[in-house]
This record gives C-alpha cells, structure tokens and sequence, in this order.
C-alpha cells in the first residue's frame, strides 16, 4: 500500500473518531474514487503518484462546481466545494509559487527548444512530468503560453 492511501486511511479513521462530519465524508468520497480508479482494466494498485491524481482531479471537478455555483448566486454550495477543496490539499506536496512555476517553465522551453506559440505541445510535454502535484494544470498551461508569448514576440 502506498503512503499516501495508508495516510488517507488513517485519517478517515481519526475524522470518524473526531465525529468531524465534513472531513469524514470528503475522506470516504476520496478513498472511494482512489478504489474505482485501482478497479478499472490495467490501473491495478495505485502508487503515491497515481493517488496524487486522482486527488488532482477531484480538486478539480470541486473548482469548476464552485464556479456554477457562484454563476448561480448559491454561495452556500460554493463554500462547501470550497471546504472540500481545503481538505484535499492537504495530500498534495507544497504548490509552487508564481516564479518558481515560471522558472521551470523557462527551463523546459529551453530545452524543449521553443521558438515562439507554436511549441506550446512540446514545452507541455516537458514541464508536465516535472510539476504533476506541485501546479495545477490551467495554471502551468496559462504560465507556458505566457512564456512563449514573450519568445514569439
């Protein structure tokens, strides 16, 4: 078992004990989509990385859910998303911040060899792999652009 769902796991015991409702149900949704994701053909057990995803992508789904929700004046849903988000991030290894986001992302234009807008697939294809966990993905997209922007001009 990784360390990650071995964590994951204790934690949803310590929520139970606590009685702290939220934590507790966000914990199960989370352990939930991490078996369905181990139950699907060819996945098998799930390693840190593979958990890092999934975690990745249900913080994801609750942000777009906090913009419906605000686009439909229900704050009060927006908050909860919002609690949830809190809550897994918690399994995420430290965000980079803005500069170092764009340090790495000079780094792997570079060495992707990018010109200008045009290589934007191929300075994806580096920076990806080296900032999974660390940077969400509309983030490293917006911040590749930029960069590429500034060669190609």
């Amino acid at each position: 078992m990784s360390n990650l769902k071995e964590r994951i796991g204790n934690d949803l015991k310590d929520a139970m004990r606590a009685k702290e409702a939220q934590k507790l149900g966000v914990l199960r949704m989370l352990k939930t989509a991490i078996q369905y994701k181990e139950v699907e053909p060819g996945s098998g057990e799930l390693d840190d990385a593979a958990v890092l995803g999934v975690i990745g992508t249900l913080i994801k789904q609750r942000r777009d859910s906090v913009e419906q929700y605000v686009n439909a004046g229900r704050e009060d849903l927006a908050e909860t998303e919002r609690a949830e988000i809190e809550v897994l991030q918690a399994y995420l290894p430290p965000q980079l911040s803005p500069e170092a986001l764009a340090e790495e992302v000079a780094k792997a234009a570079s060495e992707a060899g990018a010109s200008g807008p045009k290589d934007l697939g191929a300075v994806m294809k580096v920076i990806n792999p080296r900032v999974k966990g660390r940077a969400e993905g509309r983030a490293v997209s917006e911040a590749v652009k930029a960069h590429l922007a500034s060669l190609g001009s």
